[in-house]
């Protein structure tokens, strides 16, 4: 029996992730996830790809803020529900949607932190961003198409823990679930047998699988020292590669909305 055996929610895009028992599905993807982001001057999207030290943030959802902690620099509150009524365009991934900035004294923390000058912003509501980049065919809907917070392309990431198991058999070290930030870990199928789903229910949620999860350099760092090797990215490139990308993991797209439990049985079809 194929079963959901983890569920993590990264509130900030690129620092450290939550593992959580339960979480709601909103139509962007798991409640609080990728909701905010950090931006450079411009406000281009910052992540661990150029700044791996962003691991080292630690997040906490409280009841009406996020706790954000660096060894070092303390912590700094976020509010959940931004009151800042202006909104300001920023840009991930090539795409341009709108921000609300945070107050200026947690964009001066996490300055701080990555010695780097860079803005923390949030998603509201009413930005458009549609998954992957609004090319995406076949998940068009009477209300356009579905939509993704700040993360890469899709709303869910979904890996096996049999996928990694056979990744850390071919590595001299291996590696943890966090070095591939997923949002839905699976537990019981053979190794990479979600390359062949087309869909999948997780309790009373449907969901399809949109593409296949192309991997970069975060891969490459280590969750919890902030320090940058090239594993297991390396290996992966010797048997996951197609069309010149290195894949590990589904993206996924919910089609209905609901709550997800850790221990939910998992039904898959192609």
């Amino acid at each position: 029996m194929v079963t959901l055996s983890g569920l993590y929610i990264y509130p900030i895009k690129s620092a450290s992730g939550i593992a959580v028992s339960s979480a709601s599905i909103t139509d962007r993807g798991l409640e609080y996830d990728r909701r905010w982001m950090l931006v450079d001057a411009n406000g281009k999207f910052v992540t661990q790809r150029t700044h791996p030290q962003l691991a080292l943030v630690s997040v906490a959802i409280g009841d009406t803020d996020l706790l954000v902690t660096a060894p070092g620099y303390g912590s700094q509150a976020v509010p959940l529900q931004p009151s800042d009524p202006r909104l300001i365009s920023v840009e991930v991934w090539g795409d341009r949607c709108d921000a609300v900035p945070m107050p200026s004294q947690i964009s001066q923390w996490f300055s701080e932190v990555l010695r780097f000058s860079c803005r923390l912003v949030y998603m509201p509501d009413q930005s458009d961003r549609p998954v992957d980049h609004g090319k995406v065919s076949g998940l068009d809907s009477a209300d356009g198409l579905p939509q993704v917070s700040f993360a890469d392309a899709y709303p869910f990431l979904l890996i096996s823990e049999a996928s990694l198991a056979d990744l850390n058999h071919r590595l001299d070290t291996p590696v943890p679930m966090n070095r591939f930030r997923p949002n839905l870990v699976v537990r019981g199928c053979r190794p990479f047998a979600e390359d062949g789903w087309g869909r999948i229910r997780m309790g009373a949620v449907a969901f399809r699988v949109a593409k296949p999860c192309s991997r970069c350099t975060i891969t490459t760092v280590d969750q919890g020292t902030g320090q940058r090797g090239v594993e297991p990215l390396k290996t992966l490139a010797t048997f996951r590669q197609q069309q010149g990308q290195i894949m590990f993991g589904q993206n996924l797209v919910q089609e209905e909305l609901g709550t997800l439990h850790v221990g939910d049985a998992v039904e898959a079809s192609s």
